[in-house]
């Protein structure tokens, strides 16, 4: 007996949680079980696509199996008629992988890092509360999101070496542009989308969600601040404590740096104008009102030679996305390597190199899209839609707003493409808080933040899950640091919604 419970008892501690990989797995095996159970659905829709409310309707089941479920990373990845790929994001991570690799092996990076930590050796805290303020107005702005991946390699390394650890680096991050996109105020891809969907302006509603933004910012830093203080002052109270050594090795910043040389502080200075680059061409400027990028790509087009040479297909900044940052950081790896006189032999392998450390952070994105493909091919998305629709008729107005906010709590998590649920859902959702004598902006701001709260700790999130796979951090550590958070933020959220519902 004593043999049998020693056993049982190393059993029990040999124990490993599964990867994010079968995590994700697992859930698209249940989400398949569900179309099995639920009713398929459909509602009419407007020319542009809108859901009209009231026309929801079943239709013939059409469940997932086997082969269905096998299949679906796969069309996560490539898409399908009714769900987008994850190939664009997929590949922005691969080049930029190539990029990163490129920039690295200059010894450019380690070298600005230094300089970093010696100028602020003895304000990392400060720093923190800067960085996460300009995530959070990237994100509450312009939906900052996917574009954050650069910046894990950036200051994970930064931060491990002044006595945090990674998760701190993960937080700055994803945590700051994380609730800039739950108090978006005109963020296009959330505000914008779910404005257009509910007819409305993109102002309107704005007072609630940029109270929103500085209540939940001054939380989130708070709480990242306070966690990397006590790792800090003990490495034993990190929630990764059994790698810490290993990370300090993995992230590991030179200690003899030399100074700066001058190709190094060329390939940092290009390194930074590539982000910055990045930043002004996503910013959507027409929506504020400014023109004058649009006006520049319409001068160059304007020369015959001129706009032929620099290409037909190029946008302006402003409606940039995933394949033109890609594009862009190609771009950059080609002038960095050219100024720092980098082989064409070396270049190219160390391109590869990069894309090949990154491969799994790119393949995760398709295994999340896949459990996306599956309800869409499911037929069940409508179905759950219209049960949000039956139950939030007919309520006061505190009410409503909470139970819409518990509403796109798992519908968030169904569909984490903050632009692709506010398309689905909004079009139905807002009219229903007129019945309750709730703003329709407000239900928007709601659909926001509920989503903004899940999109900080769903597996089936492709930045949460990168982000946690460049740090080498498993789901469930995450959500062991993010749980108190979450709590908090979720309370000031609904705070803030029933004050502006009832008032």
């Amino acid at each position: 007996m004593r043999d049998m419970d020693e056993a049982g008892q190393k059993k029990k501690k040999s124990f490993k949680m599964p990867t994010s990989f079968t995590i994700l797995f697992l859930i698209t095996i249940v989400i398949a079980i569900f179309t099995w159970i639920i009713p398929a659905g459909q509602y009419d829709v407007t020319e542009a696509g809108d859901f009209i409310s009231g026309t929801y309707q079943t239709i013939e089941s059409n469940p997932q199996g086997i082969w269905d479920v096998l299949a679906a990373p796969f069309a996560g990845l490539t898409g399908n008629e009714l769900t987008e790929g994850a190939i664009q994001i997929s590949l922005f991570i691969l080049v930029l992988g190539g990029f990163l690799q490129v920039v690295t092996v200059t010894g450019a990076i380690d070298a600005g890092i230094g300089a970093a930590i010696r100028a602020n050796k003895d304000n990392m805290t400060r720093l923190i509360w800067i960085l996460m303020g300009i995530f959070a107005l990237g994100g509450s702005t312009y939906g900052m999101s996917e574009e954050t991946v650069p910046f894990y390699a950036l200051l994970i390394p930064m931060m491990v070496a002044v006595g945090f650890d990674a998760m701190v680096g993960i937080a700055v991050v994803l945590v700051g542009s994380g609730v800039g996109c739950l108090a978006s105020t005109v963020n296009p891809f959330a505000t914008g989308i779910a404005s257009s969907m509910a007819g409305i302006g993109l102002g309107d509603g704005i007072v609630p969600r940029v109270i929103m933004l500085v209540v939940m910012y001054i939380i989130a830093a708070s709480y990242v601040t306070r966690y990397a203080k006590k790792v800090q002052k003990d490495p034993s109270n990190s929630l990764i404590a059994d790698q810490y050594e290993s990370d300090k090795e993995k992230f590991k910043i030179k200690d003899d740096i030399d100074e700066i040389t001058p190709k190094q502080r060329s390939v940092l200075g290009l390194f930074l104008f590539t982000f910055l680059i990045m930043v002004i061409s996503l910013i959507p400027w027409s929506e504020f009102g400014i023109t004058i990028f649009q006006d520049i790509h319409n001068w160059i087009n304007s020369i015959p030679i001129l706009g032929s040479l620099v290409g037909q297909s190029v946008i302006p900044f402003g409606e940039w996305y995933l394949g033109e940052i890609t594009v862009l950081f190609f771009l950059m790896g080609i002038v960095i390597a050219f100024v720092y006189g980098m082989g064409e032999e070396d270049f190219v392998n160390n391109f590869i190199d990069g894309a090949k450390d990154l491969l799994s952070v790119a393949l995760i994105c398709a295994v999340a899209r896949g459990i996306q493909v599956i309800m869409n091919d499911g037929q069940i998305t409508a179905t759950v839609l219209h049960w949000g629709e039956m139950a939030l008729s007919n309520l006061s107005s505190g009410f409503f707003i909470i139970l819409t906010y518990l509403f796109y709590l798992p519908m968030s998590f169904l569909i984490p493409s903050t632009s692709g649920l506010a398309a689905a859902t909004v079009g139905i959702m807002a009219p229903l808080g007129d019945f309750a004598g709730v703003a329709q902006s407000l239900v928007i701001t709601a659909y926001q933040s509920a989503a903004g709260i899940v999109n900080l700790i769903t597996p089936t999130s492709g930045v949460v899950m990168a982000a946690l796979a460049i740090a080498g951090i498993e789901i469930t550590t995450w959500w062991k640091f993010m749980w108190k958070l979450i709590l908090m933020l979720a309370a000031a959220s609904l705070i803030i919604l029933v004050l502006f519902a009832v008032i």
